[in-house]
Formats: C-alpha cells, structure tokens, sequence
C-alpha cells in the first residue's frame, strides 16, 4: 500500500514538473528486490511472475544465492 502511495506522491511532485517541459522525454524505472531468507514459494513465484508479464515489466525474474 505504501508503495503505491509514494508512486503517487513522486508523480504529483516530481515527474509531472519535468514531462511539462517543452520537449521533455521522461522515462521512470522502479527496481524492486526481495530478501527471502528460505526462498519464495512456488504459489508465490508463479503469481509474481505473471503479474509482472500482465504489467508489461521489461524484466523480472528470482534468482537463488
């Protein structure tokens, strides 16, 4: 919920002054990382994972350390 929030919040304060501006091309890029000490389950892998395909995300993935 509060990502959201935030989103919201840079849009109003941040990005819309710069896309005003005669000839501006703006481009916003959200970087999201996840902890997960004993991995993410399956249920959650796969509901990740096509989320971030509905959403048109230029990458996404898991990856194991």
């Amino acid at each position: 919920m509060r990502a959201g929030l935030d989103a919201s919040q840079i849009a109003d304060e941040v990005i819309s002054h710069l896309a005003g501006l005669v000839g501006a091309k703006v481009s916003v890029t959200l970087d999201i990382e996840a902890e997960i000490p004993d991995g993410a389950p399956d249920h959650v892998v796969r509901t990740v994972t096509e989320n971030s395909r509905t959403l048109k995300f230029t990458s996404h993935g898991f990856e194991e350390e």
